[in-house]
Formats: structure tokens, C-alpha cells, sequence
């Protein structure tokens, strides 16, 4: 019997940012890996995933390469990093997403997917600035909860809780979660798998195996490398999102703020119309 086949999609939250094992990232996939079959040679697991990865990216470089290997289960978990860019479009999000579920889909793959937390709201930024991305993050969830119902995907509801407001289950750039907040996503993926039957090892276990980085360890990561992760995505980021915060609170101030939420469902209403609403011939190895 062949070993079950896990492809892991997707960007830093998937590489493993946060959870150092060696001179590499592990994260929630690898320690998920361990727990589908019942022994370690059960599986054969592969990470495509690539730190700063959007939606254009899983599409047009790691689902060939992910359709390739023909995986039994293949996770996909993105939409952040779009959140964080100037070229925000939902459309395109939901368009690109719908594609890459249809094509593993087809090929009779578990697809696992997630809904996240928006990253506004863990970086603690201020209300006018937090608002936008928290309505974008909305908006790529509600994509993500219809899209996986569409395709039939395992989806774990990992946007709210009260895990996200515990502090020891993220590392020191607030964005990523430390081991421990790894272990608790790989672990509700088992729960899940498990009860699909589609996991038959032992479930992950949730306390970390390395200690938890001191306060100067997070510190230093923060004024060497995490210095550059923030200094990218503002340089794109930073004048539309503060332009959306200036939009925000005159909003606000007019005491027209909901225009802003019906406008953003609005368009997500128009996304999910405008992309494919069959699912796709899955074909005879589907049966």
C-alpha cells in the first residue's frame, strides 16, 4: 500500500514562520504530517509553501508543481498576504482560489482549507487603520467558508477563539504563531480529519517540545530580520492603507460608515457570482 500523499500550499503560516526546528521552519503541516497515518512512513509530505506567497502565487507556481506529486490530501491556506497589498481584489482572490480547489478537486484530492484572523487586529494597530484590513480579511473568509463548501474541503474556523487572544501561542512579530500556536492549528486539522476518517495516527500533541523564546530573543528577531518583514509590505502597503484609514474616518465622521461594510459585500456577493458555481467532473479515480 503507497504512503498517503499530503501537499502543503501556501505562505509563511504554512512554511512554519514562527516554529524553528534546526536551522529551518517546521509549523502546523509538518507536525499535522506526523498524525495522518498511523506511522511515519504512512505518509509522504511535501511543502510548497513560500513566506510572502499571495493567491497569484499558489496559483501560477505551486499548484503545478502541487498537482504534479497528485496528493491524497492538500492543504491551502492563503489570502493574508493579499490583504496586505495595494493590489487587494477580491475578485481576483476568489477567481484564483476557485481554481486552485477545482484543479485539486479534479483529482479527487481532500482539500483542507481556513479562514484567519485578520492581521490588523493581532498587530494591535489603531481603529482607522485596523478597520480596512479587518474588512478585507472578512472578505477573503467569506470567500474561503463558500468555496470550501463548494469543493467539498475540510475547513477549520480558524479566525476567532479565545486561542487567538492568548499571547503564548504567537511569536514575537504578532503575525505569526509561535510552537504552541502551530501545534493548536494542527491539531484542530486532525479533529477533523479524524472524524472524516481521514486521519489514523495519533493526533499532534499541544505542548511545545522547545522552550519558548525569551522576551530579547523575540526583541532581536523584531530589530534584525522581523525590521525587514515590516519594512516590505509597508513600502506597498502603507499609503493606500492609509488612504483607507483617511476614507475610514471621514466615514465616520458623516456618520456613514456602514456604505463601507455593504460596499465590501457587495463585492464579495459579485466575486462568488462571477466564478464557476458547478463543481467540476471529478472524473472516474474521484469515484
Amino acid at each position: 500500500m503507497r504512503p498517503v500523499r499530503f501537499v502543503a500550499l501556501g505562505d509563511s503560516l504554512t512554511e512554519g514562520v514562527g516554529d524553528p526546528v534546526g536551522e529551518g521552519w517546521r509549523g502546523w503541516a509538518a507536525l499535522l504530517a506526523d498524525g495522518i497515518g498511523e506511522s511515519v512512513d504512512a505518509v509522504e509530505f511535501t511543502n510548497l509553501a513560500v513566506s510572502g506567497a499571495q493567491t497569484r502565487d499558489v496559483l501560477e507556481r505551486q499548484l503545478p508543481a502541487g498537482l504534479a506529486l497528485r496528493p491524497d490530501v492538500v492543504s491551502v491556506v492563503v489570502g493574508v498576504n493579499d490583504t496586505l497589498r495595494c493590489t487587494f481584489d477580491i475578485h481576483a482572490v476568489a477567481s484564483r482560489l476557485d481554481a486552485v480547489y477545482a484543479a485539486f478537486a479534479s483529482q479527487g484530492a481532500v482539500v483542507l482549507t481556513a479562514c484567519l484572523p485578520d492581521p490588523g487586529a493581532m498587530l494591535g494597530l489603531p481603529g482607522a487603520l485596523a478597520r480596512p484590513l479587518a474588512r478585507r480579511q472578512r472578505a477573503v473568509n467569506t470567500v474561503v467558508h463558500a468555496l470550501s463548501e463548494r469543493y467539498g474541503a475540510v475547513h477549520l474556523h480558524a479566525a476567532e477563539g479565545a486561542w487567538l487572544m492568548d499571547r503564548a501561542m504567537w511569536s514575537a512579530d504578532r503575525l505569526h504563531p509561535g510552537e504552541r500556536g502551530h501545534r493548536q492549528l494542527a491539531v484542530r486539522f486532525h479533529a477533523l480529519l479524524a472524524e472524516a476518517g481521514l486521519a489514523t495516527g495519533v493526533a499532534p500533541t499541544p505542548e511545545p517540545e522547545f522552550p519558548v523564546p525569551t522576551r530579547s530573543a523575540g526583541l532581536w528577531w523584531l530589530a534584525t530580520a522581523g525590521t525587514g518583514w515590516v519594512a516590505r509590505r509597508c513600502t506597498d502597503l502603507l499609503p493606500q492603507l492609509l488612504r483607507l484609514a483617511a476614507d475610514e474616518v471621514g466615514h465616520r465622521a458623516r456618520g456613514t460608515s456602514a456604505r463601507l461594510d455593504l460596499r465590501a459585500s457587495a463585492a464579495v456577493s459579485a466575486a462568488l457570482a462571477a466564478v464557476a458555481v458547478s463543481l467540476p467532473d471529478r472524473g472516474p479515480e474521484a469515484a
